[in-house]
């Protein structure tokens, strides 16, 4: 039977594909390092630059240039695998790994291979209140590739395409590779490790970890195993596929949850899954044949004879150490613990990247679940509307809490804050500043307020009746002529009781 036999009506539903065979999947995550300068010359590493415009001659692997190693990158390199809870190596090398890609220079790319500079560590992500332990095999260094445009095509890659441009801008750039174990076994626990990791990396600030920029990139192997009774021997790994370069978490997890699927259907057909690598299409969400997958004697891998080994000591390494911040996970138990908050609200916060700022704003003074709500839906929304992060809104932790501040004080209302807001934002001032300026304080004054009551009052007289007759809800239409008449600066819940107050209610 061919490929092309298994059909749509044959294919397994991907609740049924997990409930007869256990994926097996291992996660190869690739961490451009946000150093200055590349791996093994001076060049910058500035995104976005024009093509060919940071390249020298080692990075071009022109003759007679030789590499040096970029210290930053072995610290960066160091932090993240003492973050995974990995052994550092005391010893380790480069390797050259050798293969032929247009936008790799020299024809072979600098990597590590049996001597890595991290081992044996582990990552816990949650997934719907349960803990999963992902074991980490190895962080190395390596040289990221340059990137080829492959044009003319519908796709972008190279098949169609009419001729193909190479920039090398980013070839040299330090690179870290993360192997897990083969400990995953579905596709939202592959996601959730690769969101973890992502956080981590920006916890430590060695990235940037920008997934649609390419500085962070998720190759998923996947392969499917016969699930077998309790008690049962576990069956063997079957052949594996990897999905290369998948580039958000939303991809990682479709990418997984479809060759799950395919890999099933093939199964249930009586073939075999091929082991080779795979290409993600975003718009149809599956997968295709890439390559045949090499093996690592196909590289032949041998030591970097232009560089020395690396030999760190405990001395340095203990140093690294003692510079690592508080790590995600460490943070959503202190937040946890100090103000509350729970899993859902720390990852709505951090996905709308306020959870610095709201943090900012509580030690500014401001009540928890205020310093929350503003930054979270008013300054975060505002934040979107004007295409920039919340970090690079006109208004500070210390601005919010004062505007919060004044609510608890009752000098304003929401709606009156928003306009503060809208002062800070174009530059009028503190919100103190905008308050006095704009004449914004709420009036306190009760005779003021009564004689706003009393007009409103006397204006409508139908429906002060109706109040008057015990219609008390009729009373909404009378509070907005109230604060329409003192602009918005009155509180809705004091005109609502003086009115009902003047009118026997």
């Amino acid at each position: 039977m061919t490929p092309s036999a298994t059909t749509a009506a044959t294919t397994p539903t991907f609740d049924d594909a997990v409930a007869r065979y256990e994926p097996v999947i291992g996660l190869e995550t690739h961490v451009e390092l946000g150093t200055a300068s590349k791996m093994f010359c001076g060049c910058s590493t500035v995104f976005g630059a024009d093509p060919n415009t940071q390249v020298c001659p080692t990075c071009l692997g022109l003759p007679g240039s030789l590499p040096v190693v970029n210290e930053a990158a072995v610290r960066f390199a160091v932090m993240i695998g003492l973050a995974l809870n990995c052994s550092v190596s005391p010893w380790c090398r480069f390797a050259r790994k050798n293969y032929f890609y247009p936008d790799m220079p020299k024809n072979f790319q600098i990597s590590q291979y049996d001597e890595p500079l991290c081992e044996n560590g582990w990552l816990d992500v949650e997934v719907d209140g349960k803990i999963h332990r992902v074991g980490i095999t190895r962080v190395h260094m390596e040289e990221d590739t340059g990137k080829s445009l492959h044009v003319g095509g519908a796709t972008g890659r190279i098949h169609g395409a009419t001729h193909s441009l190479v920039d090398y801008n980013r070839a040299g750039i330090p690179l870290i590779e993360i192997v897990t174990e083969p400990d995953v076994r579905s596709p939202e626990v592959a996601r959730a490790y690769v969101d973890e990791l992502r956080e981590l990396c920006r916890a430590l600030t060695v990235s940037d970890v920008r997934m649609e920029q390419g500085s962070l990139r998720c190759d998923a192997n996947v392969s499917l195993r016969p699930r077998t009774a309790p008690g049962e021997p576990a069956a063997p790994y079957g052949t594996r596929s990897e999905t290369k370069n998948l580039n958000s978490l939303r991809s990682v997890e479709r990418a997984v949850r479809h060759e799950i699927v395919r890999q099933a259907t093939r199964l249930d057909a009586g073939l075999r899954v091929v082991q080779e690598t795979r290409h993600f299409d975003e718009a149809s969400g599956t997968t295709s044949t890439g390559r045949s997958k090499e093996e690592a004697t196909d590289y032949r891998y041998f030591p970097e004879p232009d560089l020395t080994p690396l030999a760190l000591t405990h001395e340095y390494v203990d140093a690294v150490r003692a510079t690592i911040p508080e790590l995600p996970a460490q943070r959503r138990a202190r937040l946890a613990g100090d103000y509350g908050f729970t899993p859902t609200d720390i990852v709505n916060m951090r996905n709308a990247g306020v959870l610095d700022l709201v943090e900012e704003t509580i030690a500014a003074g401001a009540a928890v679940e205020a310093a929350r709500k503003w930054w979270l839906n008013e300054l975060a929304r505002r934040a979107a509307d004007a295409g920039v992060t919340p970090t690079g809104l006109a208004i500070g932790p210390f601005d919010v809490a004062r505007i919060t501040e004044m609510i608890a004080d009752g000098d304003l209302t929401d709606a009156l804050a928003r306009t503060v807001i809208d002062g800070v934002l174009a530059g009028e001032g503190t919100p103190d500043e905008v308050v006095a300026g704009r004449g914004l304080k709420l009036v306190s004054d009760d005779g003021a307020l009564t004689e706003a009551v009393d007009a409103v009052i006397a204006a409508q007289p139908a429906i002060a009746d109706k109040v008057r007759g015990g219609k008390v809800n009729a009373v909404g239409p009378l509070v907005g002529a109230v604060m329409k008449a003192m602009k918005g600066q009155a509180d809705p819940g004091t005109v609502r009781k003086l009115l009902l107050e003047r009118l026997g209610q």
